[in-house]
C-alpha cells in the first residue's frame, strides 16, 4: 500500500477533506513533494518562524542528541537546554516574569496557567474573549469563544465568562471573582484582530484593580511574528503571565508559561507537586528553541516583519480582497465569502503557495510566512495569489 492508502487507513483525520500533501522534505520556506515545490505562507500554522530546518536548529538538536534525551519528570534535575532557555527567555522579558514553566505544547501551558491563576488567587473565574482559541483539551476548549467548537464536548469547565475583544463596556465584568483574564494580544483565528493598545492598557488597568491575573497568550505571536520579540511590547503592557509555543520551538513541540517567581511559587505547596509533567520542557526541544531564539535575535527577525508585512499588503491589491489586517507577518485577507475564498486556496495550492483560512472568520486567508522570507519570495508568492483569484 502508499503512503497515502495508509494514511487514510490508520491515521486519526480531522476532517473529510484533508490536504493529504505528501512532503518529502522542506528547506526555508519551501515545501518539497507530489512533484513539486511550495512555499509555506503559514508556517505549519505559525511555527516555522525561521523557516524550516533552519541549520542552527538542526545543529542544535544534533549536538543534544549525542548527550541525552530524557532523564526524568520535569524540574527534578538540572538540564543544561533548560536552564539554558529559561534564562534566555527571562531576559526577554521585563521584570518579574522570569520564571519559566516548560511544556510540551500550548495547549498544555494554557492548561497549566489556569491552575496557576486559580491557585494564586484563590478565585475560580476565568475571562476569555469570544471568537478567543488557545487550544483544543478541555480546559483550553473551555475558554474557546467559539460555541460551535466547543457545543459537542459540554460539559466543560464552569465559571468561564466570556468578554469581547477590543469592547470597553464589558471589562467592568473582570471583577473580584476573577482569577485570570487571558487574551490573545492579536486575536489569530479571530481572523487576526489587533486592539488599540489603549484597550489593552485599560484591561491592564482593571485586572489589578481587582486583583485578577492578566495572562497574554502569545502562542501565535510571539518569537517576532508581529514585528516585536513579543507582541505585548508594541502595546505597552506588561500582564502577570507569558504563555507560548508553536513559533518558539523552530518545528519541535515546546510550549511554555512564564511569571514571576511569587507567583510561579504556589506550586511548590498546598499540594507539593502541584503540577507536574513528564515531558515537558524536553532537552532535545529545549535545545531546539534556544537555537531558535538566539536565530531570531541575531537575524534581527523581528525587526524586518513589518515591513515584510507592509510588502505583501501593498502588492496583494485586488478587487476581490476586501481588506487585509494584521501586524507583522501575522496577516489576513480577507474576501466576500468562504465560497469565494476555497477555490482561491486551492488553485494556490497547485500553484505553489499554502495558504488556508481561519476556525472562526473562514472568509480571511491566512498569510503568516517565516520570518526569514525574502522579498523575492515574497513577490513570487503574491503573484501566485493574484493569479488564483
Amino acid at each position: 500500500m502508499t503512503h497515502r492508502q495508509l494514511f487514510f487507513q490508520h491515521v486519526a483525520q480531522t476532517s473529510d477533506f484533508p490536504l493529504a500533501l505528501e512532503i518529502e522534505r522542506a528547506e526555508g520556506v519551501y515545501l518539497y513533494g507530489n512533484g513539486s515545490r511550495y512555499i509555506d505562507l503559514i508556517s505549519g500554522i505559525g511555527v516555522s518562524n525561521v523557516g524550516h530546518r533552519h541549520p542552527a536548529v538542526v545543529a542544535a538538536i544534533q549536538e543534544q542528541l549525542d548527550k541525552y534525551l530524557h532523564l526524568m519528570v520535569y524540574g527534578e534535575y538540572i538540564q543544561s537546554p533548560q536552564v539554558e532557555l529559561a534564562q534566555a527567555l527571562a531576559q526577554t522579558l521585563p521584570e518579574p516574569l522570569d520564571t519559566v514553566y516548560f511544556t510540551n505544547s500550548g495547549t498544555e501551558a494554557i492548561e497549566g496557567t489556569m491552575k496557576l491563576a486559580k491557585r494564586f488567587t484563590g478565585r475560580r473565574e476565568i475571562i476569555s474573549c469570544f471568537n478567543a482559541y488557545h487550544g483544543a483539551t478541555q480546559g483550553a476548549l473551555s475558554l474557546s469563544g467559539s460555541e460551535n467548537f466547543k457545543r459537542n464536548f459540554r460539559p466543560l469547565l464552569p465559571e468561564i465568562r466570556h468578554i469581547q475583544h477590543g469592547d470597553w463596556q464589558h471589562l467592568e465584568l473582570i471583577t473580584g471573582r476573577t482569577a485570570a483574564v487571558i487574551l490573545e494580544v492579536v486575536q489569530g483565528e479571530a481572523g487576526v484582530r489587533v486592539p488599540d493598545a489603549s484597550y489593552l492598557q485599560a484591561v491592564r488597568q482593571r485586572c489589578t484593580e481587582v486583583g485578577a491575573l492578566l495572562v497574554f497568550d502569545e502562542i501565535q505571536t510571539g518569537f517576532g511574528r508581529t514585528g516585536t520579540f513579543w507582541a505585548f511590547e508594541g502595546f505597552g503592557v506588561v500582564p502577570d503571565i507569558v504563555v507560548c509555543a508553536k513559533g518558539m520551538g523552530g518545528g519541535m513541540p515546546i510550549g511554555a508559561f512564564i511569571s514571576s517567581a511569587e507567583i510561579m511559587g504556589v506550586f511548590k505547596v498546598n499540594p507539593i507537586l502541584g503540577h507536574i509533567t513528564t515531558f515537558g520542557g524536553h532537552p532535545v526541544c529545549s535545545a531546539a528553541s534556544l537555537a531558535t531564539l538566539r536565530v531570531v535575535q541575531a537575524e534581527k527577525l523581528h525587526d524586518q516583519a513589518e515591513a515584510k508585512g507592509q510588502l505583501i499588503r501593498q502588492l496583494l491589491v485586488h478587487p476581490a480582497i476586501r481588506e487585509i489586517r494584521g501586524k507583522g507577518l501575522m496577516l489576513a485577507a480577507e474576501f466576500e465569502s468562504f465560497d469565494v475564498l476555497k477555490p482561491v486556496i486551492d488553485r494556490a495550492i497547485e500553484r505553489g503557495v499554502i495558504t488556508d483560512w481561519f476556525l472562526f472568520c473562514d472568509n480571511s486567508m491566512r498569510i503568516a510566512p517565516p520570518l526569514i522570507i525574502t522579498e523575492a519570495q515574497i513577490r513570487e508568492a503574491c503573484d501566485i495569489l493574484l493569479d488564483s483569484i
